[in-house]
Parts: C-alpha cells; structure tokens; sequence
C-alpha cells in the first residue's frame, strides 16, 4: 500500500508543474480539486493574476503554481460546469453550480467577473450530513428542530458554517419526526437521504429556474418543512413569510452578523413604502433568529459561537416597530425560553477552554455584557 503522504507529495509536485502551463480544458482542475479533498481544504480560489489558493482551517495557503490569468481560469473552470450554469454564465457573467468528481467529492462552483476578468471560488462539500451533536454548536441550538411552525432565520458572515448548521437541522428532523421536507438549494450542498422523513431537494437551475418558483411550487405539495437555502430577493423573502406565518416550518440563511442586523436585513430589501407593512408579517411570521460565527481553537481547527433569539411578545413589538435596538435586551428576558447571547456563549467557551480570552473578547459584540457573564461563571 502507497504511503499518503508520499502521494499527496506527488500531487503538490504535479500541481507545482501543472502552474507553468495552460491545463488541457475538462482536465485541468481535476489534481486541484484531489488537492483540495487531501489536504481538507475548504476553498480553492482562482482570482486572476495570482496563484491558485486553498484554505485550510480558516487560513489561506499559497503553492509555488505561476498565477493565472482569466482566459486559463475560463478553461479550468467551464467544462465542469453543467449546460444551464455555463448558459447562466454567458448571458450575466456569474453562475453557480456543484460538479461531482467521482471517489473525490462533491464540489460547489461559482465563477464570476472582477475587473472584467474571469475568476471562480470553489468549494469541497462534505461527504456525510453533520449531525447536532458533531457540530459542537452552542447547547440549546438543537431546540430549533423541534419548533411546530413560524420563520426560523440563520445569519452569519460568509463561511460562518450556517448551511452546514441548517444541514444538521434538517438531518435532526429526518431521524426523529414524520414529516415532508423540501429543501430549495443553489446548489444542492448536503444530500439526504429519507429516513423517517420523506425529503425532496429542489436544486435551482436543474429542477427549478429559480427560487420564487421553486417556493411557489413547494406549497402546493402538502411540506411540513421548508428549506430556502438563502433569501437572495424580496420575492422569495416575501413567500417565505407567507409560509411562516401559515403553519409551516421556514429556514433559511441570511448574510448577517447579529440578531438585530439579520431582522433589518429583509425589510430593508424592500422599496421604504412597503417596510412598514413588511416589518408587520415578520413580527407574525418569526419563530426564532440564530446568528453564528467560528473561531479559532487554541490547539488548531475552528469551533462555533452564537446567539439564538427566541422570539416572544416583546420582541414582535420591537419588530412592529423598527425598535431592533432592543432585541439584544429581549435575549436577556427570554432565557427562559431558551435565548442566549453571543456574549454568554464565548464566556462559556472560555471557561470550557475552547477559545483564548483574547479571542472572545475581540468578537464579543458587547464587551462590558462579556465581561459580566465571565465573572457570573
């Protein structure tokens, strides 16, 4: 049996002699894509006129391959692509889609335009659905797969693990309750497989042209569980209330950094005439907010923070009334309902040993409230 070290020694050779010139087009990403499996990589990005990148637990590493320019990007990139991404891709410049490679991995792809030149950002799927508990997420989080109905909204910054939190989620529900999940993706990142649950995956592009219509269509199918896997316009926020705030169970993720800007984030999607009455439908519609973020271990890897609001009167009247200043408070009422804030969390992570005080303190977004929930420990 080969040794893998020695092996993932040769593929950083190959790759190394694969940078000083132009890969033939359909094979040039396959060694990067192996590379990117090998060494766990989260994210390769091809930006022009800079070597292929990789990260790697939350840091970027270069190797010694010449940079690219957008034309060899074009040709690394586009024939994995599938016929309606590389369509999307002619008519706006930017598409999105997963490529598979087979005994590698699934892979998502997003190719885009800076500065008029090619460029692409991809990421390794993980193989297996993460359950709750592997995760590691922050105690009381899970409670969110046993809510009867309303909104559930997931925020975090980019990379923050919140498709891999709703995954979990998702996968929680299917082993433990009866129900009918429809998850609308772009693209489809985790596959699940039915198990108590029976889940159809409606991937935008390939089974639908978008998520509006995905939405719609999902109503009409008798779903208890509605995944939208991210509110992009104010058309899919808008069913996605509706559903809410007519019995089903909603989830969806937004691009956020605490429970105030996620709740600002859809109203302000809107034209200032409708804000008003959009603030009222998320009041009715809203079930919980949970923002996460991840930090670095001491002894390397990256463990999640959060807070989880769960939303109750005062809240939906801080809603009502664009008062979002208040919800931090509304966390501290209804810890009885299971909230908790971002400072509570990394306090009890420093006491758990599981990030540096310093790095706590820097990502607490109320300090003074951090340094009183460290002292009550």
């Amino acid at each position: 049996m080969s040794d893998p070290i020695d092996d993932l020694d040769r593929l950083v050779q190959e790759l190394d002699d694969l940078g000083a010139r132009t890969p033939p087009a359909g094979e040039g990403l396959e060694p990067w894509l192996r590379l990117m499996a090998a060494r766990e990589a989260s994210d390769l990005f091809l930006v022009p006129g800079q070597p292929p990148t990789l990260r790697v637990e939350g840091a970027l590493t270069r190797g010694e391959a010449a940079p690219l320019d957008g034309d060899e990007i074009e040709q690394l990139v586009l024939p994995v692509l599938p016929a309606h991404a590389r369509a999307a891709y002619r008519d706006v410049g930017i598409a999105d889609a997963s490529y598979r490679l087979q005994g590698v991995g699934r892979f998502r792809v997003n190719v885009h335009h800076e500065r008029g030149r090619a460029a692409a950002v991809i990421r390794l799927l993980p193989t297996r659905v993460p359950t709750l508990a592997s995760l590691n997420l922050p105690p009381g989080t899970g409670k969110l797969a046993d809510l009867p109905r309303g909104l559930v909204l997931i925020g975090g910054a980019t990379g923050s693990g919140k498709t891999t939190t709703l995954a979990a989620i998702v996968d929680h529900i299917n082993r433990r309750q009866a129900k009918h999940i429809i998850t609308i993706e772009d693209p489809i990142e985790y596959d699940h497989a039915s198990d108590r649950s029976v889940i159809q995956q409606v991937e935008i592009g390939i089974d639908a042209p978008d998520f509006p219509t995905a939405l719609r269509s999902a109503l009409r199918q008798a779903p208890d569980v509605i995944v939208v896997g991210e509110m992009r316009d104010p058309e899919t926020m808008k069913i996605a209330l509706a559903a809410g705030e007519t019995g089903h169970l909603v989830f969806s993720t937004l691009h956020t950094t605490d429970v105030a800007s996620t709740l600002a984030r859809i109203p302000d999607s809107f034209p200032p005439e409708r804000q008003a009455t959009i603030r009222q439908e998320i009041a009715a519609a809203l079930t919980a907010v949970f923002v996460q973020t991840l930090l670095p271990r001491p002894a390397g890897g990256r463990v999640p923070a959060g807070e989880l609001l769960m939303v109750s009167y005062g809240a939906r009247q801080h809603i009502r009334r664009n008062a979002l200043q208040h919800l931090h408070q509304e966390i501290t009422i209804t810890r009885r309902l299971g909230s908790f804030s971002l400072e509570e969390c990394l306090a009890r992570m420093v006491k758990a040993g599981q990030v540096t005080r310093d790095e706590a303190a820097v990502r607490a977004l109320h300090p003074a409230d951090f340094e009183d929930a460290l002292r009550s420990l």
